[in-house]
């Protein structure tokens, strides 16, 4: 049968599709507003609220994704709080989930197990009411961008004049970390937890290298995640590889040939110009 015949595939590719665009969208802000490492912290407090969710007996999707908002909005408290020490709120929550995840993960037995389609990604993961979190997800954070797409700019290249010129920054953080926390808890059926800050960050690492301006680093972005995120499921299908890392590895071979082929360029402009001299 071909792979699209199977459910579960199709399933796959759609979330991956949703997710594929969604999460480089957002990666390229988070690389600019410098909090690339809040999406790999937000999927380590995500893992601890899945772990939660099983123990408690409650869908471990559903409190996977009610964790990591709520871990989102405590990083930007936190941000806020220690603003000349940025990068502390991002370990004290990376290494609090962890640990309770850890903990967690010990009061019930064989649950551990389980816990390798969440840390590597699975294709056979992804269920309905995870195809429907992705798919709201992916909904309420293109709403967001474009409705928004002005104020957060402003927001994420200058804060300070953002708010001066009117633009409500707290609300408009606080809701970012809001968005974050759901795209980093929707993304880890596909990718896993371990590499769901690939998908974000190598994608829009490609775009901001080539880019010529914000917009082109936008649709460069989305356009490198949707092709890592289809060739790495149809990759991991044929070959019978974790999803999560087929697409990292994937995407990792995207960055090496950009920067390859920028910097053949590079070489052969130098040349050219050594002969017109």
């Amino acid at each position: 049968m071909d792979m699209l015949g199977y459910e579960f595939m199709q399933r796959a590719f759609w979330a991956g599709g949703l997710i594929g665009i969604i999460g480089p969208l957002l990666g390229v802000y988070l690389m600019l507003r410098r909090q690339v490492l809040m999406a790999d912290t937000l999927s380590h407090v995500s893992l601890a609220g899945v772990a939660l969710g099983s123990v408690l007996q409650l869908n471990p999707a559903l409190s996977g994704f009610a964790v990591a908002v709520a871990g989102g909005l405590v990083i930007e408290q936190l941000r806020r709080s220690y603003r000349t020490y940025s990068e502390l709120p991002v370990a004290i929550i990376m290494t609090s989930g962890l640990a309770l995840a850890v903990v967690l993960m010990s009061l019930k037995q064989n649950l551990s197990r389980s816990f390798t389609s969440y840390l590597f990604g699975s294709i056979v993961a992804v269920s309905n009411t995870q195809l429907g979190l992705i798919a709201i997800v992916a909904v309420v954070g293109l709403l967001y961008f474009i409705l928004l797409r002005r104020p957060l700019y402003s927001l994420t290249f200058d804060e300070e004049t953002a708010s001066i010129s009117g633009v409500h920054t707290g609300l408009l953080s606080f809701s970012f970390a809001v968005l974050t926390g759901m795209t980093v808890a929707a993304a880890m059926p596909v990718v896993g937890v371990l590499l769901v800050s690939a998908l974000i960050v190598l994608p829009a690492s490609i775009a901001l290298r080539i880019a010529s301006g914000f917009t082109a680093a936008i649709l460069i972005s989305v356009s490198v995640g949707l092709a890592g995120v289809f060739s790495g499921l149809t990759a991991s299908y044929y070959i019978n590889t974790p999803p999560g890392g087929t697409i990292a590895l994937i995407l990792l071979c995207f960055l090496l040939g950009a920067i390859s082929f920028q910097k053949l360029l590079a070489i052969r402009r130098r040349r050219n110009v050594r002969k017109s001299t």
